[in-house]
């Protein structure tokens, strides 16, 4: 189903169907999934910590690196009002692109491949979408730092927010 970025795959946490995604786009098992979720509350429940200046950019296409006790989370609150909705029923979902490792990235339900739509269960086809990655920063450490930039609109609207809080 579409994001606010790209089309991906996703499955509800420590589900089987996880395993399946991994099966599915021949993925590496140790690489980390992306968790989306419907709200900064909806992550905290999930024992993370989410800074101010998080909470003042969500939702958006922004993915966060956020401490979840001694380990790291990476999530991000959609800017697509039906997802976070449906996030709100279902809890968080891991997400990853819809295509198979290595491969272009998915904008349109109609580029899915036929070895891809053989696997899935279902599609929600959202029309195109912009197909530029979320900006991903990780908050981890003692400054902010971005490791992949994202759309340029919202990259210097982040590099703004960030300079304050710094």
């Amino acid at each position: 189903m579409p994001t606010d970025t790209i089309y991906g795959l996703h499955a509800l946490a420590g589900s089987d169907a996880v395993a399946r995604i991994v099966q599915i786009k021949g993925r590496d098992e140790n690489k980390p999934f992306v968790t989306i979720a419907a709200s900064a509350s909806q992550i905290e429940a999930l024992g993370v910590t989410v800074p101010a200046i998080v909470r003042d950019l969500w939702p958006a296409p922004l993915t966060a690196i956020l401490r979840r006790g001694t380990s790291t989370i990476a999530i991000r609150v959609p800017d697509l009002e039906w997802l976070r909705s449906l996030l709100e029923k279902s809890g968080p979902l891991v997400s990853t692109s819809a295509n198979r490792a290595g491969e272009p990235t998915i904008t349109s339900a109609d580029d899915l491949s036929s070895a891809l739509l053989e696997a899935l269960d279902g599609v929600v086809d959202g029309g195109r979408r912009e197909g530029k990655p979320s900006a991903i920063v990780d908050f981890t450490g003692d400054v902010p730092r971005i490791l992949r930039e994202g759309d340029s609109r919202f990259t210097q609207k982040l590099r703004k927010s960030l300079r304050k809080c710094l």
